[in-house]
């Protein structure tokens, strides 16, 4: 006998239906939102970060003559926790001491689209401040910056520009004063300017005053261009002077430092300098603001700039550190000597 077996399916409502369909629907739209969800995670995870670009401008001679200021401005920038090729890009720019070159550079940089510009002097910030008025500037030194017209004010720069200054101004008249400590009898000494900076009327004014203290006359030179450089050392000695001043600006400073310290051997006139860099060139002695110490904490105003803050809000800092350099080979080479305290007061002395 065979057996038949029946198989009864469920059946459902159609209110039964429409729940098991939206049921579904939901379930497939939330795996779809789960998907897009985690997709839009992974990207945002993988998207590489912004590694800033940061532009550095030099009117020196070369960038390798300058090398103690760059490996500073690194090191502040190490100390910040930035690496150069790792988590930052310095895009390293040098006219060779070329000023005609300066106003190119400053607008290739503009056109790379960097973050901040540092720039190393009174030259190469203005090409900058001509270049763009939106990338934020950072001087790394400047004489003068209210006279230069870059700020406002020192306490607030007001525009695109901020940084350090170095009083170069404020210093000529101890420079003074240090070369009467090692020529007791001097008498008449010749000042080495460059009239279109707007530093040197002020520093003249202060070499000046200190000159009347100590009985001193000042023989101002004018130099201008490389080819015044000879013609004012002539002027010194024809003018008898006991020593000079040298506080030239611009590009004919940056480079020309081995002939400013070449011709004063020369002539054998002692001659006082406001950077290291001529002294380490040949020179006798220098007087001034550390710029090494410049541009390391020019540094820290690149690191502000980059976590948000505007150079119009950050105050131009002055100076803090000062050192005088004595070159014992340049002081035998013009047959001076140099007394023992103030060899005792130097910061270093070239043997």
């Amino acid at each position: 006998m065979t057996k038949t077996f029946s198989i009864r399916l469920p059946t459902f409502s159609s209110d039964n239906r429409k729940s098991k369909i939206q049921n579904r629907k939901l379930v497939g739209i939330f795996a779809i939102g789960v998907t897009f969800a985690f997709g839009g995670a992974v990207a945002t995870a993988q998207q590489p970060k912004k590694v800033p670009r940061i532009g550095y401008l030099s009117a020196g001679a070369s960038l390798s003559a300058i090398s103690a200021r760059t490996e500073a401005f690194r090191r502040g920038l190490r100390e910040l926790g930035y690496m150069e090729g790792k988590n930052i890009v310095i895009e390293w720019r040098s006219s060779e001491g070329k000023a005609d070159r300066v106003p190119g550079l400053a607008a290739e940089l503009v056109r790379l689209k960097v973050d901040v510009i540092v720039t190393a002097g009174t030259t190469v910030t203005r090409a900058a401040k001509e270049a763009t008025s939106t990338i934020p500037i950072v001087m790394a030194q400047d004489s003068d910056p209210v006279g230069s017209g870059f700020v406002a004010s020192l306490a607030r720069p007001g525009g695109n520009i901020t940084g350090l200054a170095t009083l170069r101004m404020e210093l000529s008249g101890k420079q003074l004063e240090i070369l009467k400590e090692i020529i007791p009898k001097l008498s008449r000494v010749a000042f080495f300017g460059t009239s279109t900076d707007p530093a040197n009327a002020q520093s003249l004014r202060e070499t000046e005053l200190a000159a009347g203290t100590f009985g001193v006359k000042v023989q101002y030179l004018d130099v201008l261009s490389p080819k015044d450089i000879e013609t004012a050392f002539r002027a010194a000695g024809k003018g008898r002077a006991d020593a000079v001043l040298i506080l030239v600006a611009g590009t004919v400073a940056n480079s020309r430092r081995t002939e400013f310290a070449e011709l004063a051997v020369k002539n054998r006139l002692p001659a006082i300098y406001y950077q290291r860099e001529y002294v380490e060139a040949g020179g006798l002695m220098s007087y001034g603001v550390s710029v090494t110490d410049l541009d390391r904490r020019a540094a820290t105003y690149v690191d502000k700039i980059l976590k948000g803050r505007q150079p119009a809000d950050l105050p131009v800092e002055q100076p803090t550190k000062f050192e005088l350099i004595i070159n014992l080979k340049a002081a035998k080479q013009i047959g001076l000597t140099i007394p023992p305290n103030v060899l005792v007061r130097a910061d270093k002395v070239i043997r």
